[in-house]
């Protein structure tokens, strides 16, 4: 495979280190929330994710920013100083926003998000070269730096009436060591980036990256209760009721993809449980490192 081809293959893939798609850390609204989220795994430990001073977590624009960067970190080979350079009008468009103003000023505000949001883990994280979880916190980026537009570029701005009120940059951030070690390591999940955007609502978004991580792990099926589940999304609902209510719609997206085969809620001994049947799909390009 040339490398024309090899680009052309990376577009079609996302690779998510996948001890990180296991726990919490996007709220599925972008309210003003700033309490911290914490999550317990099954597996044993404690994750939390702590917002920065005065800034809310981050939430269904950022989780969509942060998936567009590992597509991006992908489609360039996975540089190793874990550097990307993009526009912000080109990251924009290619996650299905209006480019103006206002979406600049969410771009820039969800990538300082990302580089200031503290996520900590107490044994939760599992750290693939090492073979052990991490005890320790750290940043999804590492640095995050925006320039203007030079004064040359701007004078270009009036043949692009959409842009002529919002200034165009160039952003330049680096992503966590630990995200790139794993993915290096091949302890990922893959994403279809045409099924990620066929699903409009960012519970369906998430549970996907879910499944995905189940299917990594060699199940075709999945079972969590609603409770669990809700904590490891996180949905903030807690009543089995409403927590029905809110994936409903999730669920039938995950259908209509050809994502999920069959979901079923259903009470087992006065708990309520919810089953999924992964869908078969083509194999994707995988990591670096292969899959473990």
């Amino acid at each position: 495979m040339n490398v024309a081809a090899r680009r052309r293959a990376a577009t079609r893939a996302i690779v998510l280190d996948r001890s990180l798609e296991a726990l919490p850390f996007f709220r599925l609204s972008d309210s003003a929330d700033d309490s911290a989220i914490s999550y317990s795994p099954p597996s044993g430990g404690r994750w939390r994710v702590l917002p920065s001073p005065g800034d809310r977590l981050p939430g269904t624009f950022d989780q969509d920013i942060y998936v567009e960067l590992l597509r991006r970190y992908h489609e360039s080979g996975f540089p190793a100083d874990g550097c990307l350079t993009f526009t912000l009008h080109a990251f924009l468009r290619a996650i299905g926003r209006r480019v103006d103003g206002r979406t600049y000023e969410q771009l820039r505000a969800g990538l300082a998000r990302l580089h200031r949001t503290t996520a900590e883990s107490n044994g939760a994280y599992f750290v693939a070269a090492e073979g052990k979880p991490l005890d320790g916190g750290f940043t999804l980026l590492t640095a995050v730096a925006i320039d203007r537009r030079r004064l040359t570029d701007r004078e270009q701005l009036s043949f692009f009436p959409a842009l002529e009120s919002a200034e165009p940059g160039e952003a330049r951030v680096t992503l966590s060591p630990l995200m790139r070690a794993n993915i290096a390591a091949g302890h990922t999940i893959t994403l279809s980036p045409s099924n990620y955007q066929a699903l409009s609502s960012p519970v369906a978004r998430r549970l996907y990256r879910l499944l995905e991580v189940a299917r990594a792990e060699g199940h075709l099926t999945w079972r969590s209760s609603l409770e669990s589940l809700a904590e490891q999304l996180p949905l903030a609902q807690r009543f089995p009721s409403h927590l029905q209510r809110v994936l409903q719609p999730a669920h039938e997206m995950l259908l209509a993809a050809g994502i999920a085969r069959d979901v079923r809620i259903k009470q087992v001994n006065r708990e309520w449980m919810v089953d999924y049947v992964i869908a078969g799909r083509v194999g994707t390009p995988a990591a670096p490192g292969g899959t473990h």
